[in-house]
């Protein structure tokens, strides 16, 4: 984004609740992939105890679902007397399932709930609750390419590829009318979008900002979803409409009052697509700002997100913070702000209602993430220091951990752990300890060590 460094494309309004709030350096989505990261944040609880640990379809349209009596943030709020809203991208349980949003602690949800089917941006339908609203949009293919004798710039040869109506345009008037229906009441407003995501698809008027202002080779198709004729500038202009989205709703607060009483909170559920996947160019755009890894990785880039809090009077402009937080900390968090008891009972989040508040902190005393998906990955943050296991899938020879001081080296390339065995001991007894094996998502190489210590540690006072 513009206020963490971006250079390229325009966020103006993101960029002004960086200089009206709190923005973090160190924030860390829930997982390096969507829908284990939003479970993270909805229930409080680690990648290593949440119910939803990877991406995982469900034909003909739907997610694994997450339990019908999880402890979600949305029923938090609902049992709060909030109004609560989701509009965007759902990807917890189809509509008919048990992880629905209504079912989750949602009054009203307005978007796609399926990941695959979030996949098109001029989709065929949409849902509004429980209702399926049908588009007049034409049989948009998920993948191709244009043909190898077509001059890849000339426009007529994407016709193929193009729809009428762009789906995110309608859940976001969604959620304008959802924050002018509760003017009166307390409200909740979700909103996952799914700009920007692959495949690279925005309208014309976003498009004109961009196009032309620097070289961009044109994405045939080939590696990944839709081919597209400027795939750099039509990044840059779904960012850019994303941000233009979040300024019509801070606006729209404004207008109705409400400002002072809201607050708004803007973050991302993994790090940037990998290069060339899709026609994205992450390199060029520098998009991680040099942290190692990419979407998919539990190295920095593919978690460490940017996070903003604007509350105006309460959280200082233009503040900034550089605790260690995560998804799994908004739970608490946002139970702190309401004044009420968590009813969510074991979750992993760390509240940090006082940092927001400018008040000292105590550090937490780590972080934990794991992915099995990617070659199976695991990492647990201690202060500056980073452990990590990458490629758990090839059996024991993968258990060897890497160890980063991210202080000294923020782009993880110097492996210290050969020099600093007690903190790698540290982090080892950390890693076995908060896995949970789970039956749905079963992860071999750390089921194992679980089960080994859980026979050895039965006198652990740590344990």
């Amino acid at each position: 984004m513009g206020g963490y460094g971006q250079k390229i494309i325009r966020t103006p309004n993101i960029d002004k609740l960086i200089e009206e709030g709190m923005h973090f350096t160190q924030h860390y989505s829930g997982s390096p992939v969507c829908a284990p990261s939003r479970c993270v944040l909805l229930t409080g609880k680690h990648p290593g105890h949440a119910y939803i640990r990877t991406n995982r379809f469900y034909p003909p349209e739907g997610n694994e679902p997450i339990p019908e009596n999880t402890w979600t943030i949305a029923k938090m709020f609902q049992n709060s007397g909030y109004e609560t809203g989701g509009f965007g991208k759902w990807g917890l349980g189809g509509v008919d399932s048990s992880g629905a949003a209504l079912k989750q602690g949602f009054d009203r949800f307005y978007g796609y709930y399926c990941q695959t089917h979030a996949h098109w941006f001029h989709p065929k339908h949409l849902w509004h609750d429980t209702t399926k609203i049908l588009l007049d949009n034409p049989d948009v293919p998920h993948t191709g390419r244009i043909p190898p004798e077509a001059d890849p710039h000339d426009r007529s040869n994407y016709s193929l590829f193009e729809g009428k109506v762009y789906g995110p345009d309608l859940y976001s008037e969604q959620a304008l009318r959802f924050i002018r229906d509760n003017k009166d009441r307390p409200f909740f407003l979700y909103y996952p979008t799914l700009v920007p995501h692959l495949p690279l698809s925005v309208p014309e008027d976003s498009l004109r900002e961009y196009e032309g202002l620097w070289s961009d080779p044109p994405y045939v198709g080939g590696n990944g979803y839709l081919p597209n004729r400027t795939p750099r500038a039509t990044y840059a202009a779904m960012v850019t409409r994303m941000d233009r989205e979040i300024g019509r709703m801070m606006a729209l607060v404004k207008e109705l009052g409400l400002d002072n009483d809201t607050i708004f909170v803007f973050t991302s559920d993994n790090g940037p697509a990998y290069d060339r996947l899709g026609g994205t160019d992450s390199e060029f755009f520098d998009s991680t700002g040099g942290l190692r890894g990419l979407k998919g990785s539990l190295y920095e880039g593919g978690v460490r997100v940017p996070m903003v809090v604007r509350w105006t009077g309460r959280v200082r402009a233009g503040s900034v913070s550089d605790r260690v937080t995560g998804f799994e900390d908004w739970m608490p968090t946002f139970a702190d702000l309401l004044g009420i008891e968590n009813e969510a009972g074991d979750i992993d989040g760390i509240s940090f209602a006082s940092t927001l508040e400018g008040k000292l902190q105590e550090k937490r005393s780590f972080l934990y993430r794991e992915f099995p998906s990617y070659g199976g990955q695991q990492s647990v943050r201690i202060g500056p220091w980073k452990g990590i296991r990458q490629n758990l899938e090839k059996g024991d020879d993968s258990l060897k951990l890497e160890l980063y001081n991210l202080k000294n080296d923020p782009g993880e390339s110097v492996d210290v752990a050969d020099t600093h065995s007690d903190i790698v001991a540290r982090i080892e007894k950390i890693m076995r300890q908060q896995h949970r094996p789970s039956k749905t998502f079963p992860f071999p190489a750390l089921d194992q060590l679980s089960a080994e210590n859980s026979d050895a540690g039965k006198n652990d006072p740590l344990k």
